[in-house]
């Protein structure tokens, strides 16, 4: 992982094709964990910021082209310096991709910030009221909410250290990663208590009949 940071900040690779490729792969994955299919506006949920109400799942081919400014202009002093005796050189590179970053986004301070959010922030706020806008019905506008209120998303950073009963089962990872989503978790079917259960099984966490309700409680009382 820290391989990956270290050439998305050191290496021109915005536009790579292996950037997408390697997108594709995380979307597998958690397609894999959730078993599920992700749509693609569930997807650009799933790598929004976790403050955001995404899983933090960053998609490189966004994130190359901030990460290569930020970098480029938190040394632009240094490359400077390393090229004072260099008169025919030119950061054609950093100036193309500060005219990519302009079209998109607005105009380029005259002094670069070399802090990555700056450059990063405006295609994570683009993403997100992509996400707001395609939220069609009240239920997943409110899962939406939810996911995006503070410390909603706190189980996401928590070591999964088992003595401390913060390591999640791989079921439970499943739910919270489909609720935060908006996933369809279960196939419908008839509760033991007689109601119907639709696919967001949502139902399980009211019904006191439901397996597993007693237990969790239990859990969260004795902790």
């Amino acid at each position: 992982m820290l391989q990956k940071f270290f050439l998305l900040r050191c290496s021109p690779s915005v536009g790579h094709n292996s950037l997408a490729k390697f997108d594709d792969l995380l979307r597998c994955l958690i397609q894999l964990i959730t078993n599920s299919d992700l749509s693609n506006i569930q997807w650009t949920q799933a790598s929004l910021p976790v403050k955001d109400g995404g899983l933090g799942v960053r998609c490189e081919s966004l994130l190359a082209l901030p990460a290569f400014l930020a970098s480029a202009a938190s040394t632009l002093s240094l490359q400077v310096d390393i090229w004072a005796e260099c008169p025919s050189s030119d950061n054609d590179c950093l100036r193309n991709y500060l005219s990519d970053w302009s079209i998109k986004f607005g105009n380029v301070p005259d002094v670069l910030p070399g802090k990555q959010p700056f450059w990063d922030r405006p295609g994570m706020l683009e993403d997100k009221a992509l996400v707001e806008a395609n939220l069609h019905t009240t239920h997943h506008q409110a899962s939406f909410l939810a996911a995006s209120s503070q410390h909603s998303g706190d189980w996401l950073f928590a070591l999964p250290i088992a003595s401390c009963r913060l390591k999640l089962d791989d079921e439970a990872v499943r739910v919270a990663v489909g609720l935060r989503l908006g996933l369809d978790l279960c196939i419908p079917h008839k509760c033991q208590c007689g109601s119907p259960v639709d696919a967001r099984g949502l139902l399980s966490f009211v019904c006191k009949r439901a397996l597993g309700r007693s237990a969790r409680h239990h859990a969260l009382t004795t902790w």
